[in-house]
């Protein structure tokens, strides 16, 4: 994983930091993020494809990625599923993995710390905070920059369209998100195989888990 080349599950989580408050902010939901990009990259290598209705892998199928070949693996040792359902089946197991991932070469620092002072856990802090603010500059001009989205790399429109998607605040507000909606859309379409599919499940998801945490709340 050198330097300038993260896949793209990785720069998810990665513009999900606060670069002032070293720490995630501002996004719940993240996991799923990071789930909904590890699949649109299996699909941008043509390693996962939507055979009626089900995110079906390529048999076989091999990344020497350890994040994306555990998803590949899960996906086919588990019962067949639609997007949103991949999306949110042990969406923790894919994000754990990318920040171990991020961790070893050298991206975050795992620091242990104490939960409420008594239990043991480990706190991520960015090593290359200066990368995250490039990531996230490159993405806000895809978004509000001059160029037609046809213009814009693949692999940036889908890395601004899962974030929006993934509703990662440090990025963009909910107020943005609605401004800039047809824009989103279009790079949508230019983002690769399946990831309109992939930004619409991902969307579901995102609501049903807001819903949940606001009726839990209440």
């Amino acid at each position: 994983m050198p330097h300038g080349s993260l896949a793209l599950p990785a720069r998810l989580l990665l513009l999900a930091y606060d670069t002032g408050k070293d720490r995630v902010s501002g996004a719940p939901d993240l996991p799923l993020a990071v789930r909904a990009g590890a699949l649109a990259e299996l699909a941008a290598r043509d390693l996962i494809h939507e055979v009626d209705g089900v995110v079906t892998p390529v048999l076989d199928a091999c990344t020497d990625d350890p994040v994306l070949d555990q998803l590949l693996e899960l996906i086919a040792e588990s019962r067949p599923r639609a997007w949103r359902g991949t999306i949110t089946h042990r969406a923790r197991v894919t994000h754990d993995s990318v920040r171990r991932e991020l961790v070893a070469h050298g991206y975050l620092r795992a620091e242990p710390r104490r939960v409420l002072g008594l239990f043991p856990g480990t706190r991520h802090t960015l090593e290359r905070s200066g990368y995250v603010e490039v990531l996230r500059m490159e993405a806000r001009a895809a978004l509000t920059g001059p160029a037609a989205p046809d213009a814009v790399p693949r692999d940036q429109a889908a890395l601004l369209v899962l974030a929006a998607a993934g509703h990662l605040r440090g990025l963009l507000s909910g107020r943005e998100r609605r401004q800039h909606a047809e824009r989103l859309t279009d790079l949508a379409g230019r983002a690769g195989p399946y990831v309109p599919q992939i930004r619409k499940a991902l969307e579901a998801a995102v609501k049903s888990a807001e819903a949940a945490r606001s009726s839990g709340g209440g």
